[in-house]
């Protein structure tokens, strides 16, 4: 598994991806002054978006029904946990946009090659915000402590499993 977005997941046999970007922003709006640089301030945070691109070879290696799988949950408008294979947690995630290359044609029109782009745009504050579990963040010294990382990571996996029974509950009420 190299990542899940709600429940699905990335990996060979459905879509793997060869290329992850992810671009985040910062707001610093500009105020003119006169005969100096523009003022800036920070106002807080932007866009952050993350990038998937790849390509599949149906016959050999992924599946043109996880392209579908990805244009339905977009089309639900509903976020979904991003996590890494690793554990890592991403945050929650909207599909925004998806491309689709078709190339390497059969006679039948099926193709052998399909390239793809999958671009997600963040609508959490944060993560720890998102979980809702560690509680009081007063001590940056208990949550830096490996007790603290130990009860994050367990109050995290906890809410996981309710997340994915929630993902499931909506994605078969869509069938």
């Amino acid at each position: 598994m190299m990542m899940t977005l709600g429940m699905f997941v990335f990996s060979l046999p459905t879509l793997a991806y060869q290329e992850l970007q992810r671009q985040t922003e910062w707001k610093h709006p500009g105020s003119s002054r006169v005969g100096t640089r523009d003022a800036h301030q920070f106002t807080g945070k932007g866009d952050d978006t993350i990038t998937l691109s790849g390509w599949i070879a149906p016959e050999l290696t992924g599946s043109i029904y996880s392209l579908d799988a990805l244009r339905l949950m977009a089309d639900t408008g509903k976020s979904w946990i991003l996590i890494q294979g690793t554990g890592r947690i991403y945050g929650s995630f909207v599909i925004t946009s998806m491309s689709e290359g078709r190339t390497i044609l059969a006679q039948n029109g099926a193709a052998g090659r399909i390239e793809f782009a999958l671009t997600l745009k963040r609508t959490d504050e944060s993560v720890l915000s998102m979980l809702n579990t560690l509680g009081d963040l007063g001590s940056i010294k208990n949550m830096l402590s490996l007790e603290g990382i130990g009860n994050s990571l367990n109050n995290a996996m906890d809410s996981g499993a309710s997340t994915f029974n929630n993902v499931a509950n909506s994605v078969r009420s869509l069938f």
